[in-house]
């Protein structure tokens, strides 16, 4: 069984995790340079390629659900929800089952510090095989896209998801 977990944004990811074999591939959102000044934005056609070529071994989907943050201005949000809206239209272009899940529900059963860098400590305590994936500072989202599979899996044997 392969599922698939998302941390959907600019600095996220994407994991496929076959649980029966302990195979974990994780690949960060693919972006492209936007405009002047360094601006990223999701390169759209990669992420579509990225889940179609995989698409027929996924069983589910497990997409991080997340909201506007404190002091994040319109146009911010704007482009989030932009990223968020593409990754459920490519999942459901690919009849993929999807599961939305808040990121305090899936990080409370998985017992995940709050603060960034202990998403990659807590990914590292679950998936050790898996550790030298998310190394640097700035692979929170890979870490966390890898756990979303752990609990993506746990919903599946429990009949939740």
């Amino acid at each position: 069984m392969i599922v698939l977990g998302i941390d959907p944004g600019l600095s996220g990811a994407l994991a496929f995790y076959d649980s029966e074999r302990d195979d974990l591939t994780v690949i960060d959102m693919p972006t492209l340079k936007a405009g002047t000044g360094g601006k990223r934005v999701i390169d759209e056609d990669t992420l579509a390629r990225e889940i179609d070529c995989r698409a027929e071994l996924v069983s589910h989907a497990f997409l991080e659900l997340v909201g506007t943050r404190p002091g994040e201005g319109a146009v911010g949000a704007f482009s989030f929800g932009v990223g968020f809206g593409m990754l459920r239209g490519i999942l459901a272009a690919n009849f993929i089952p999807r599961t939305l899940v808040r990121p305090a529900e899936w990080k409370r059963v998985l017992r995940v510090p709050a603060e960034k860098d202990g998403a990659r400590a807590r990914a590292s305590q679950l998936l050790p095989r898996h550790s030298g994936l998310w190394v640097r500072v700035k692979d929170d989202g890979r870490a966390e896209a890898a756990m979303l599979c752990l609990w993506g899996v746990q919903q599946l044997k429990e009949g939740a998801a």
